[in-house]
């Protein structure tokens, strides 16, 4: 009898956790955060356990990819971080919000408010305290505070807080 791929699968784990270590750094390419790469290393991990050890020790490759991941998380990814942070040019995500444009999806008052920028929603708040942005208007990011996006209407001069 021909066997079907899960049999296959089954006695062959490593494949499995390659496959997976492939998709997650694919994914990483489109993050780039260094969170999904790191567990790709841990998955690699599950899969040299996966073709050293018998199938049967399934929790062997589940131990191995888990704790290379979290060592991956907590020792390699802040070295990484605060080197790439280092280089000539470098903007954070947050960094790149600040003089986006965007469209308010609330009303938006010196106490809050909600934006869209490139897809993604915000927490928002106006520049100067005095000012209401109504939904619909469109936006430019002044500033990242925290999470919030503090936000002025697009068109119109920038009034003094």
């Amino acid at each position: 009898m021909p066997m079907n791929l899960t049999d296959w699968l089954g006695n062959n784990p490593w494949a499995l956790w390659l496959t997976l270590a492939v998709l997650l750094g694919v994914a990483e390419i489109l993050s780039m955060d260094f969170v999904l790469i790191m567990i790709a290393i841990g998955a690699v991990a599950g899969a040299v356990v996966g073709a050293i050890f018998p199938a049967e020790l399934w929790w062997l490759q589940i131990l191995a990819a888990g704790g290379v991941s979290v060592a991956m998380l907590v020792l390699a990814r802040p070295t990484l971080m605060r080197h790439v942070n280092q280089l000539p040019g470098y903007r954070s995500s947050t960094d790149k919000m600040v003089g986006s444009s965007g469209v308010a999806t609330s009303d938006i008052t010196a106490t809050g408010g909600e934006i869209k920028v490139d897809g993604q929603a915000w927490t928002a708040r106006v520049y100067t305290p005095q000012t209401v942005i109504t939904k619909g208007t469109e936006i430019e990011v002044y500033e990242i505070d925290g999470a919030i996006a503090v936000v002025y209407p697009k068109y119109g001069e920038l009034p003094t807080p």
